[in-house]
């Protein structure tokens, strides 16, 4: 616990680091295109020479569709007004232009269709308690954003990638294992051994 600090912040407010990682979850979609590069920058400058930056999101694709986010879509009138998906190779070649090294590019699209059902399932077996909280209205938009999420996601129309990237030193190293088996974490294999 001692090792790990979690912020809910705006990164554009964080003015200490170098950080050793950098971990961003859920949030990216929310940064939009014409900001993007600058978002990544932020990034570099936090994250210590070998750091590590995880940029965690939702993503589209097809370059060409804009995966149903538009202001006049369901999603972009009723859930997120704001959101940006993007397709993960804009992602990739966005953070390489930024001086981050991409190391592992992994996509989770099945696991967040099995985790959108399971909150489809949890909102319907609480929803007398979800219509109290929020409103009928606001109720039925949510199920109906995750089940259509759901689906989106089982169908290939919608994706969620982690790109994993590092700040090389001056010397180009990255602090990082030769291979991706290395990254997994188990208590038989850590971390970098």
């Amino acid at each position: 616990a001692d090792r790990v600090e979690i912020r809910v912040q705006d990164y554009r407010d964080t003015d200490d680091g170098p950080f050793d990682a950098i971990s961003s979850i859920g949030m990216f979609e929310h940064v939009g295109e014409q900001q993007m590069a600058a978002y990544l920058r932020c990034l570099r400058q936090l994250v210590r020479p070998g750091g590590r930056v995880l940029n965690h999101a939702i993503s589209r694709p097809d370059p060409d569709d804009d995966a149903g986010v538009s202001p006049r879509s369901f999603m972009g009138r009723y859930v997120f007004p704001d959101a940006a998906l993007l397709e993960v190779g804009t992602v990739v070649s966005s953070m390489q232009r930024t001086g981050l090294e991409v190391r592992d590019v992994h996509s989770l699209r099945e696991h967040y269709a099995r985790t959108l059902r399971a909150w489809v399932a949890n909102l319907e077996g609480d929803w007398d308690r979800a219509q109290r909280l929020v409103g009928p209205g606001r109720a039925r938009v949510w199920r109906l954003y995750l089940a259509g999420c759901a689906l989106g996601f089982e169908q290939g129309r919608t994706s969620i990638h982690q790109v994993l990237a590092v700040r090389p030193t001056a010397r180009g190293e990255s602090g990082m294992p030769a291979d991706r088996s290395s990254l997994v974490v188990d208590r038989d294999h850590p971390v970098g051994r």
